[in-house]
């Protein structure tokens, strides 16, 4: 776990943040949810990915979202901003709620979304407390799934959606290291699809839908990556996150997805309602 929380932790994080803000022209003083898209949703097809699960479960102004390994916050201000959800987000990494609360403030959503620094195996919530669960590329760092799943469940209301956005394992081969989530395989923990859909229903979840989104990753991510070559580093971009080894993390994630080491999966599930 300790290791996790070390690949994550910046130690100048926001400050970073706050600079190539002020360096791309952004105005601080209004600053709004997607002037940070560029940085905020750490996951592959960014904002797109997010606005496409949230669709899938047709989310409703008012609905109740933990958002289970929250990083800084982008997803939970998307929810907030576009669909009027009122957000709980945790994660491992102190650094992270802490720049999370601060870019919440700057585009005023305090009012709709709250964040902890805690475990997603032992969440500080109580039983039905929300509407949905949401994650999106976490549980590559988790290792005991079916725990993360069981808590997702006990803190669910019957009836409520389980929505994930994962990597998984798509082969048997070891996977190009570094990559964004892990620096060696002691920090990634990945199953394959059949074992995903196993760990849920030993949940209690019920399967609602399925989505291999690889082919999009993959594409979208060489455009990044292009752009990138072409044009140089954007001022705001996901290098402020994953420091001086990015181009080697970048071009290892393109090798895994290219060689199907890796899949990418849109995810929802149902916990039944008690009737």
């Amino acid at each position: 776990m300790q290791e996790v929380v070390e690949h994550y932790s910046h130690g100048a994080l926001e400050d970073s943040i706050l600079q190539a803000l002020d360096h791309s022209g952004k105005n601080l003083k209004k600053l709004k949810p997607q002037d940070l898209s560029a940085i905020d949703e750490f996951h592959l097809r960014g904002r797109m990915a997010t606005t496409e699960l949230a669709e899938e479960i047709a989310l409703m102004p008012g609905t109740k979202v933990l958002d289970i390994g929250c990083g800084i916050g982008g997803a939970s201000r998307h929810l907030a901003s576009e669909f009027g959800c009122f957000v709980q987000g945790i994660d491992l990494t102190e650094e992270y709620c802490s720049v999370a609360r601060s870019l919440t403030a700057l585009t005023d959503l305090e009012k709709q979304i709250s964040y902890f620094h805690g475990d997603a195996l032992d969440l500080p919530f109580e039983d039905n407390s929300f509407d949905v669960v949401w994650t999106q590329h976490a549980s590559m760092n988790i290792s005991d799934k079916g725990q993360m799943l069981k808590e997702a469940y006990r803190v669910l209301k019957p009836g409520g959606y389980m929505a994930l956005y994962d990597i998984l394992s798509n082969s048997e081969k070891e996977l190009h290291y570094p990559v964004p989530w892990a620096m060696s395989a002691a920090q990634s923990f990945l199953v394959t699809g059949g074992k995903l859909h196993t760990l849920l229903e030993h949940a209690g979840f019920r399967l609602h839908s399925w989505k291999d989104c690889s082919g999009q990753a993959l594409e979208w991510f060489e455009g990044v990556l292009m752009r990138i070559q072409e044009e140089g580093r954007p001022q705001l971009g996901y290098h402020l996150l994953l420091g001086d080894r990015f181009s080697e993390m970048a071009a290892n994630q393109l090798k895994n997805l290219k060689e199907n080491r890796i899949m990418v999966v849109q995810a929802v599930a149902l916990r039944p309602s008690s009737s």
